[in-house]
């Protein structure tokens, strides 16, 4: 009998790339700016969050409040790593703007999601504010090339859904499309079934702190696409928009 354990448990197998260590990036120096929409609070996002000082603490915390847990209204400073990784895959596609699908996840939502979604990781990056879901026009598929190329961190790609997950965890890219999910399925080889499998997992480590952050803790920024190399990130699997 298969399982979604089992489906889960195999997930990583589809399409996954090399894992290595994302490429360390000196902190942008100009002003940036987002238009995004929220596909759940119908909220939006316009102006800058980036000026020629760096961070802008306001649109930080604006941010944070965005990009917060939907379905039970928690908020986390947000890591501006990924939001610059957003930023830089946008303007590669030559998108004016994206639709978030899904950021910020509380514990109790990803384990919420983890037993009655498929796709969801038990310790995702979601949970540290590291991740971001989006879609936008036509270009989705330029800017899945562009944001591998870049090797900033995760990249999933998810053509039946109409979706992209980064994060800013370990280099890695994974693909689920209609093939790839009766792959999951069906050996074609042999045509055995895949049998039940256990998913083990350890806690992941915490995120390192901020660069933003000073000799304080931080407030309205999260790490780590600026981080040393070193850093040790779990191997994850995306979000609860791959449903088959």
């Amino acid at each position: 009998m298969i399982t979604r354990r089992t489906l889960l448990a195999a997930l990583p197998c589809v399409t996954l790339g090399h894992l290595a260590y994302a490429a360390i990036h000196p902190p942008p120096s100009g002003s940036r700016r987002l238009s995004l929409y929220n596909a759940h609070t119908g909220e939006k996002f316009d102006g800058p969050y980036r000026s020629a000082d760096g961070v802008i603490d306001s649109a930080a915390t604006e941010l944070s409040e965005f990009l917060r847990d939907h379905h039970s209204g928690v908020a986390a400073p947000v890591d501006i790593g990924v939001v610059d990784f957003l930023w830089d895959v946008l303007a590669k596609a030559g998108a004016t703007g994206a639709t978030i699908l899904s950021a910020y996840r509380t514990p109790e939502t990803n384990a919420m999601l983890a037993r009655t979604t498929f796709g969801v990781a038990e310790h995702s990056l979601h949970m540290y504010a590291r991740a971001i879901d989006f879609t936008i026009g036509s270009a989705l598929p330029e800017a899945m090339t562009a944001a591998r190329a870049m090797r900033r961190g995760g990249v999933g790609w998810y053509p039946r859904s109409h979706f992209i997950h980064i994060d800013t965890g370990a280099v890695r890219n994974w693909e689920l499309g209609d093939t790839d999910l009766q792959n999951l399925l069906i050996n074609l080889k042999d045509g055995t079934r895949l049998r039940n499998a256990t998913l083990t997992a350890r806690a992941p480590p915490a995120p390192p702190r901020s660069q933003y952050a000073g000799n304080s803790a931080d407030t309205g920024v999260r790490p780590s696409a600026y981080t040393a190399r070193g850093t040790t990130d779990r191997l994850i699997r995306p979000s609860q928009y791959g449903s088959p």
